[in-house]
């Protein structure tokens, strides 16, 4: 018989089907097992905030944060997954929400106040934390050990808010005409917000301000709050922050000028609908500097090893029509300082 014609015995050419299909298997689950790995190192960003997803604040944090990240190359769902967590101003449920993030083991946590950023520390002394706002001074809350170094597993963005609670109170005082009562709208819950009363009260006594505690309690008695500001002989208004003020803003706008009282914010976003004056850091920097901390992160960067950051950006806004509205006339020495003017 000669070679071409020669044929393989039955047995042996079943056990290299069998072999074939083997290997095919194997092939097949390490191609598997690959893509599953890739899948897994898909990082996780978590935002835990103590406002509400529909919320103005809420809206801006997730919209200016991922287009920050867009712009660093992070796609959601692509190359990325953003995970959110809102306490729907409800303070007491952000530990719970908090510890939630750790359980799906979110690489880095976002968090855009005090509240929030305290809850993440202590539900994670190993997972990164980055804050865009956590009050004016992080340090003095107990969040980071220095803003140069700030230890442990938190770092981010201060907005100097309660720093610069005199600067209103400055702008107020060179804006209405013989003031000397100022209503200062602050949340006792909210820990910013009380910095922010506390550091009020120093430069209100030197400028010879007394200081009126008008404290939010709820959306409900907003209106009969602003009457009793008015009647104790508030002249002016200055506006903190947290999720429960943001929450509220439009009413707190309206009152405001149904009130007749000249208020000062600390967004630029509040003029905009119609609010008389803001004065405080650039709006998008907070979001530059904070997606570009996420990125050295998941990079491999240490919290500990990245100083928190401060504005270098500060702009006064300033709307013309709402003060023709109220009856107030802007003096062209603090017109002259404004960024921008709204007519």
């Amino acid at each position: 018989m000669t070679p071409k014609n020669r044929q393989e015995p039955r047995g042996k050419s079943k056990k290299l089907g069998a072999v074939c299909q083997i290997c095919c298997i194997f092939l097949f689950a390490v191609c598997v097992q690959a893509e599953a790995q890739q899948q897994s190192k898909i990082p996780k960003i978590g935002f835990l905030t103590a406002g509400s997803v529909s919320s103005p604040l809420g809206v801006g944090l997730h919209v200016s944060l991922k287009r920050e990240l867009q712009k660093l190359g992070y796609v959601d769902g692509k190359n990325v997954i953003l995970i959110y967590r809102h306490a729907d101003n409800k303070y007491e449920q952000l530990p719970a929400l908090a510890e939630e993030l750790v359980r799906l083991r979110v690489d880095v946590i976002i968090t855009p106040g005090a509240n929030d950023t305290q809850a993440a520390k202590n539900a994670t002394k190993t997972i990164p934390i980055v804050f865009t706002g956590a009050g004016s001074d992080p340090v003095t809350l107990g969040l980071v050990e220095s803003l140069a170094r700030p230890g442990g597993n938190v770092t981010g963005f201060a907005q100097i808010a309660s720093t610069l609670a005199g600067k209103r109170l400055e702008l107020l005082n060179a804006t209405v005409p013989k003031l000397s009562r100022v209503a200062v709208l602050w949340d006792p819950q909210n820990t910013g917000s009380a910095q922010i009363w506390e550091e009020s009260q120093p430069r209100a006594k030197e400028l010879g301000l007394q200081l009126h505690s008008f404290k939010i309690n709820s959306a409900e008695k907003l209106e009969s709050d602003f009457k009793e500001a008015v009647k104790a002989g508030s002249g002016a208004l200055a506006v903190t922050s947290g999720a429960v003020i943001a929450s509220i803003r439009t009413q707190i706008i309206r009152l405001a000028a149904k009130s007749r009282l000249p208020a000062i914010y600390l967004r630029a976003n509040w003029v905009a609908e119609g609010g008389l004056m803001s004065y405080g850091p650039d709006e998008i920097e907070p979001y530059q500097r904070v997606a570009y901390y996420v990125d050295k992160i998941l990079k491999g960067a240490k919290p500990a090893d990245l100083p928190v950051e401060q504005p270098t950006k500060f702009e006064l806004v300033i709307n013309l029509k709402t003060a023709r509205e109220i009856g107030l006339k802007i003096p062209q020495n603090v017109l002259a300082r404004a960024d921008r003017v709204i007519k």
